[in-house]
């Protein structure tokens, strides 16, 4: 048995994992989701919202040893907690997700893809402190194998804060003490699946996994996706 803390991504909450917890449980773990400061639930304003403020909200979640799973952009906040405290984090599990390179935030380093498909769905808010995503355009940049909850998640999604995205995540050896794994999501048309297996390319060959899903494993296919964490959590 393990437990796991389930980390949603860019204008997402922890909504998003209503069909993967049950199907952890099922499976004999303990799961729980967390909104991140500024999304679902949360009250903070979009514009007090840092990267290490994600973090810390991270850190604060696990009080044992856990398997942190971040989606898309949890990518980069799962990655700073692990380097502000490992203590109770037994294992990284990014899933479609950025795995943060030197130097760069999350926006500079999408731009090193070789395909921007999100690019034409960006809409920024005017007082340039959030962003969202054109929502004509959401079933086919994320939910394109998962229609069913189309309606479901446009009621939920919120506006994301911008300041993390532009903050490059600062690591060293805390990070570098904590397993990791990727799992790519071979139809992500958010996330050029190419640029997953670039940037999983860093962990050993064991330690990387895919699924023939969106960007949006948690609703396409939830049970795959748990028996797959489960996976992950006996190695």
């Amino acid at each position: 048995m393990a437990n796991f803390l389930l980390v949603h991504g860019s204008c997402h909450g922890a909504w998003c994992w209503r069909d993967v917890i049950p199907a952890l449980k099922a499976l004999g773990h303990e799961a729980k989701a967390i909104d991140l400061p500024s999304h679902g639930n949360d009250p903070t304003p979009a514009g007090d919202v840092t990267l290490d403020l994600y973090a810390n909200a991270i850190t604060a979640a696990v009080d044992t040893p856990t398997i942190v799973v971040g989606h898309s952009m949890a990518g980069f906040p799962i990655s700073r907690a692990a380097e502000l405290d490992p203590s109770n984090i037994a294992r990284l599990v990014y899933l479609c997700a950025y795995v943060p390179w030197p130097g760069l935030g999350l926006a500079d380093q999408r731009r090193k893809a070789p395909r921007q498909p999100l690019a034409e769905a960006f809409r920024v808010a005017p007082d340039r402190i959030t962003m969202g995503f054109d929502p004509t355009m959401a079933e086919d940049k994320f939910y394109h194998d998962c229609a069913e909850a189309l309606d479901f998640a446009l009621a939920h999604l919120c506006p994301q804060p911008i300041l993390p995205q532009e903050t490059p995540a600062e690591l060293g050896a805390n990070y570098a003490s904590v397993s990791r794994s990727y799992i790519t999501c071979e139809d992500d048309r958010a996330i050029p699946p190419e640029f997953q297996h670039e940037m999983a390319s860093a962990l050993p060959v064991a330690d990387q996994h895919s699924l023939p899903s969106s960007h949006s494993p948690f609703f396409s296919m939830p049970d795959r996706l748990a028996a797959l964490l489960s996976t992950i959590a006996q190695t």
